[in-house]
């Protein structure tokens, strides 16, 4: 059976995520404010920090993107990071990821890879 949940719950829910909140997704011709959560981790495979989340639905997102993939910086109040976004699901929210420093800060720095 499922529970219902409380507005606590729901704040809790977001301490899961490194960011919820406004952004702006732009290319050079274009841009969207939009609704972002973000999170993402260390891979020691590759050595690189990689973040990851959803763009909440927007005309203007899916205008910017013409409803596909686009290369795009995202911005917000932290900083701003080249991002790719991905096809829409059935809600109209874009997959973000990206590679490197991400646009939110991070509680602790990514460990930096060990020296041969």
């Amino acid at each position: 059976m499922h529970e219902r949940t409380t507005n606590t719950e729901h704040e809790h829910e977001h301490e899961e995520h490194d960011y919820h909140g406004p952004a702006v997704v732009f290319t050079a011709e274009h841009q969207a404010h939009v609704g972002v959560v973000l999170r993402g981790n260390f891979q020691p495979i590759d050595g690189r920090f990689h973040w990851y989340g959803r763009v909440e639905p927007s005309p203007e997102l899916e205008e910017l993107t013409t409803g596909g993939r686009a290369e795009v910086v995202l911005r917000t109040p932290h900083g701003d990071a080249v991002a790719t976004l991905s096809d829409p699901d059935p809600w109209h929210r874009y997959r973000v990821t990206g590679l490197g420093r991400p646009p939110f800060p991070l509680d602790a720095e990514p460990a930096a890879p060990e020296s041969p």
